[in-house]
């Protein structure tokens, strides 16, 4: 006991002799420049912390002081505050705000710029994290790419499947069922590709495509009772442009939906989700009772890239008797408003619809002008959501377990990388500042990884999955083949 006593007080002193103390200071009247921009920014109580990086600093005095209690300090090269010290101040300061003091050194002298605030938010975030697929933006098949889960109350990021492990496969992403880290999805595409069905820790890996279904499944939907999960079927293709500021188009030649049987392994199939229209980015209602999609018309793409406009649709869903209805309800409609409607994604509570809108394509995520819109289930009325869009792509958005938060993909650091940001929702569908996914060292970890962020979901525990049965069960190349359901 004496020992530990010795080696905290050593550790304090330790600390205490780094720290230099702020003398002389300059004030200057305006906000620090901060990376991330975490000024006003409303933050879920227990996260990671938010450090920051200050423009032209050569080291960076701050203090954060609880608008109810506590107080914690940080001195060095950025903004690192101790995580149990960071997850106790923003525990104690729940539904009010934290206020952060800096002070910057540059050369001899120290400076000390205005206060601001980030707010703890009364909705708390408890899942323990966020899956994702992590890729190099070079238009290639397969590569070193891989999808991760990240503990968003700390920095640890652990690897679910990467292409190290599965080598020369390219994967899709995990699909959880409404963030149950037990039961998810995810597909390997091309030669020797599969469906991987994961429950409780038991892989099953199909082989989706039947002489009725043109393609194996992708993007995929959980029904929240877990006996059916929902896929589109297409063949997705890739055009670039010379001599303009767009880089890629990407469109897909065919697309189906289609909804697995989990229990049976049947595919069930409606003459509306068929045929020559493309049928794409299934998502099941909160209450399971009705599929919403977006639909397009057929177009000679990649010629005609500027006329596929998407609407979204809804059709009912019977699960117990596992049948479609036979009226589809279009909600928003594509071409008589001159927009492609994609990407809808229900919160769990059963009040919003978040989805994407574009000026053309059936894939936002290339789309510079892609922006989240929210409609009110109750009354259907819709709205573009100003406070978290920016002037290039935000897409690839899901909610969180109490649906109070999300989590968006957006290329607005630079055109080129989509990185992820959260945002809450409060009771009338309003969101808060968006603010970019913690990290230990924001600027030399996102200004040297190459990575793009696809497809984040939320998870509610850790995801446990053994990628060296997945890579016996890929390489056996023994699939559970599925079968029409009469």
């Amino acid at each position: 006991m004496k020992l530990n006593i010795i080696i905290t007080l050593m550790a304090l002193v330790m600390l205490s002799a780094c720290s230099e103390s702020v003398e002389n200071v300059t004030k200057v009247d305006m906000a620090p420049s901060i990376y991330p921009d975490y000024i006003g920014v409303t933050i879920p109580a227990g996260i990671a912390p938010l450090n920051f990086n200050v423009d032209g600093a050569d080291k960076v005095d701050v203090v954060a002081r609880g608008e109810k209690s506590g107080e914690i300090h940080t001195q060095g090269e950025w903004a690192d505050f101790d995580i149990d010290e960071w997850h106790a101040l923003t525990e104690q300061n729940i539904g009010k705000s934290i206020i952060f003091t800096v002070c910057v050194k540059k050369g001899d002298v120290w400076k000390k710029y205005n206060d601001f605030r980030m707010y703890v938010s009364k909705h708390r975030l408890d899942d323990f994290g966020l899956t994702y697929r992590r890729i190099q933006p070079g238009y290639e098949v397969g590569g070193d790419i891989g999808i991760y889960q990240r503990d968003i109350h700390s920095f640890s990021e652990y690897a679910i499947l990467t292409e190290t492990a599965v080598p020369g496969r390219c994967m899709n992403c995990h699909t959880p069922n409404r963030t149950d880290a037990n039961c998810f999805t995810a597909q390997i595409r091309g030669e020797g590709g599969g469906t991987l069905i994961q429950r409780d820790g038991r892989q099953t890996w199909l082989d989706t495509k039947t002489d009725s279904t043109k393609a194996a499944g992708s993007y995929a939907s959980w029904h929240p009772s877990g006996n059916y999960c929902a896929y589109a079927t297409n063949s997705v293709h890739q055009s670039f442009f010379v001599g303009t500021g767009q880089r890629i188009e990407v469109y897909h030649l065919f697309s189906d939906i289609i909804i697995l049987d989990t229990r049976t392994n049947e595919l069930l199939l409606s003459p509306s989700l068929q045929g020559p229209d493309l049928e794409i980015f299934p998502a099941f209602s909160a209450d399971g009772k009705t599929l919403y999609y977006s639909t397009s018309k057929p177009c000679a793409v990649p010629r005609e890239y500027e006329k596929v406009k998407c609407s979204l649709c809804a059709i009912p869903f019977d699960a117990n008797s596992g049948s479609y209805g036979t009226e589809v309800d279009t909600l928003l409609n594509g071409p008589a408003d001159d927009r492609s409607y994609t990407l809808a994604r229900p919160s769990y509570d059963g009040k919003w619809l978040m989805y994407t809108v574009s000026s053309r394509s059936n894939f936002p995520v290339c789309q510079p002008d892609a922006d989240l819109w929210l409609m009110n289930m109750k009354d259907r009325s819709v709205r573009r959501m100003d406070e978290v869009n920016s002037k290039d792509v935000e897409s690839y958005h899901n909610w969180s377990s109490n649906s109070r938060w999300f989590v968006f993909s957006s290329k607005r650091e630079d055109g080129m990388y989509t990185q992820l940001f959260l945002s809450s929702v409060d009771d009338n569908g309003k969101a808060t500042k968006p603010f970019l996914l913690p990290q230990r060292n924001p600027r030399k970890f996102y200004h040297e990884m190459m990575d793009a962020y696809n497809v984040p979901d939320f998870t509610k525990t850790k995801v446990d999955f053994d990628a060296k049965e997945a890579y016996r069960q890929v390489f056996r190349n023994e699939r559970v083949k599925v079968k029409i359901k009469q």
